[in-house]
């Protein structure tokens, strides 16, 4: 069945006319972006926040005394309230990092190497990106831990049943998974995967790098642990994310990096730590892209998560729809899914089909997307990926499909 979009959720024309590098032309050619999963465009809002703190508000922050250094202080942490509201958090459990893959390796190594010890298992997902797999490949190997894993169906959605087989053995300290696949676009249960890890003694931490710029995402009624999303996905800057962590376990743990900052008091042989969030953000932090991203945020609740959500997903039934109407196409995943498609054609390889596609000007992923033992699993070595996000329409797709056809008659011949 062909998906027709709802054409009045959301009025693509205008939000496009707000991303300044959308105007460009590539080759000669519309731009056609189709690689939001990578990164995201930026609105002028957001761009014009960056610009605005470092010509009037730059400064250092916390302990400047100096009108100017208070103001910047105000704009950081008015910066974290948003952030944190949009999650559902609170201030003290939403620490600013620099991307997701750094929030998931600050968990591995200050909650992780105090809590899993030998013997014990770290319950990954088939589905997850490097950045929710090789910290806890590093943690287990330092700490004689074992990893196991969530398999597929065919379709690609979660088998939770090898879930319960590992919490049975009462060795799961914790359950790592992404909240939308990068590769599969497969949405997980996440709330069931937390119900059935903390009936089994184990914390949760989810990778929502792929999720939150898209969909509405409350942490207290997921009741995860840790939540780890980075701000470049959702129309901020590179360079700035956040992890969330549940106030309790966050003052157990001990902090991640030590210097300024990050201290209460420091004497020539030990140091106390500073209460959250700050005892996990040592040295200047990255004020500008905070504030930015704040503006981002601020932007996508002006257009609605809910009416995105519905957008993208929309979105990205039409384009499975039409690419699974070509001859020798093969889209990878489950129907129901995020703005992610992945796919493969017979007898070209994806990296020859991007190049095909970028020569009309059409932006698209081609690889292992950092999920190579997923890949594996597929049994194909790499795919092409095309993600949307609000400012795409049907028209991009209508465009994709057309460069498909150009490129088939170009690698086919």
């Amino acid at each position: 069945m062909t998906v027709q979009l709802n054409s009045a959720s959301l009025d693509v024309r205008a939000l496009r006319q707000d991303f300044p590098l959308l105007q460009r032309t590539m080759r000669g050619k519309p731009l056609v972006y189709l690689d939001s999963a990578a990164t995201s465009q930026k609105p002028r809002a957001v761009l014009d926040a960056l610009e605005r703190y470092y010509e009037r508000s730059n400064a250092n922050v916390h302990r400047g005394v100096y009108e100017l250094a208070e103001e910047a202080t105000a704009a950081y942490e008015a910066a974290r309230q948003t952030l944190a509201s949009f999650i559902g958090a609170t201030p003290e459990e939403t620490i600013f990092v620099r991307n997701a893959t750094e929030a998931i390796n600050l968990v591995a190594y200050a909650w992780g190497r105090h809590n899993v010890h030998q013997g014990d298992v770290v319950v990954l997902t088939e589905l997850e990106h490097h950045s929710n797999l090789v910290p806890w490949q590093i943690l287990a190997q330092e700490v004689g831990a074992d990893l196991a894993f969530i398999g597929l169906h065919p379709d690609g959605t979660l088998d939770l049943e090898n879930l319960d087989r590992q919490l049975q053995t009462g060795r799961v300290r914790l359950v790592a998974s992404t909240y939308i696949s990068n590769v599969l676009g497969t949405i997980t249960p996440v709330a069931e995967i937390v119900r059935r890890a903390h009936a089994g003694g184990a914390i949760v931490l989810i990778d929502g790098a792929q999720a939150v710029p898209h969909i509405p995402v409350d942490v207290r009624a997921l009741d995860v642990d840790f939540l780890a999303f980075t701000g470049h996905k959702m129309l901020g800057p590179m360079g700035i994310g956040v992890l969330y962590g549940r106030q309790q376990i966050l003052e157990e743990m001990p902090p991640f990096l030590g210097g300024g900052e990050m201290i209460r008091r420091v004497s020539a042989r030990t140091s106390t730590w500073n209460e959250l969030p700050w005892k996990f953000e040592a040295g200047t932090p990255n004020v500008g892209d905070a504030v930015a991203l704040a503006r981002a945020v601020e932007y996508l609740q002006s257009v609605g998560m809910e009416a995105i959500g519905d957008h993208d997903r929309q979105l990205a039934r039409c384009a499975m729809d039409r690419l699974q109407a070509i001859d020798g196409v093969r889209v990878h995943g489950p129907e129901e899914r995020g703005a992610v498609v992945a796919f493969t054609l017979d007898g070209v390889h994806p990296h020859d089909l991007a190049s095909v596609l970028d020569e009309q000007g059409i932006a698209v992923r081609a690889g292992h997307h950092c999920a190579q033992p997923l890949h594996e699993r597929l049994g194909v070595p790499a795919t092409t990926r095309a993600s949307f996000y609000l400012y795409n329409d049907e028209g991009d797709v209508e465009k994709l499909i057309a460069g498909i056809d150009v490129a088939r008659r170009v690698l086919q011949a």
